[in-house]
């Protein structure tokens, strides 16, 4: 249920204005960072179908080595990533923003906080944040979000202004 409460306040919760869910909008708007893209973010990174035509990104997203699992509980997503994490496996992207536990374990901080829908969507705009302040574009940022090689950030930022255009 507290689950389902969680969900239910981040993805139904949108402003009437623009169809971005108010938890992003408020975290965009801590960092100073376009909502928009910061949502074309987190869709590119954790989509989920919640219904006919109904996608918001997922807040117990993990994927680990290139394949994706979704998980209907922060508790379930925990313990699988705890799991994966005993194993030895680091390359995992965690949560709504997909944040790479190998490169940003010190800021995700313990694998519970990491699923924290709101520390997570942070840990991402701190993240982003650094992009823009290296890029000095939005766009640009949005590809350096996702990688350092050129040919990959830039595939990658085009798939999220596509994601953006549809909001």
């Amino acid at each position: 249920m507290r689950a389902f409460l969680t969900l239910l306040a981040m993805s139904a919760a949108a402003s009437a204005q623009s169809g971005i869910p108010r938890a992003y909008e408020r975290v965009a708007q801590e960092y100073r960072i376009p909502a928009s893209l910061f949502y074309a973010i987190a869709l590119q990174e954790s989509q989920a179908a919640l219904g006919r035509n109904v996608r918001r990104p997922w807040p117990w997203t993990l994927n680990v080595a290139g394949v994706g699992y979704r998980y209907g509980s922060q508790h379930a997503a925990y313990h699988a990533l705890r799991r994966w994490l005993a194993r030895g496996e680091n390359r995992i992207d965690v949560g709504l923003m997909q944040v790479h536990w190998r490169y940003h374990s010190g800021r995700l901080g313990s694998a519970w906080s990491a699923l924290q829908p709101y520390h997570n969507l942070r840990v991402g705009a701190s993240i982003l944040r650094d992009c823009f302040r290296r890029e000095r574009d939005w766009v640009a940022a949005s590809g350096c979000y996702h990688s350092s090689t050129p040919a990959r950030a830039t595939r990658y930022a085009a798939s999220v202004a596509a994601l953006r255009a549809r909001q």
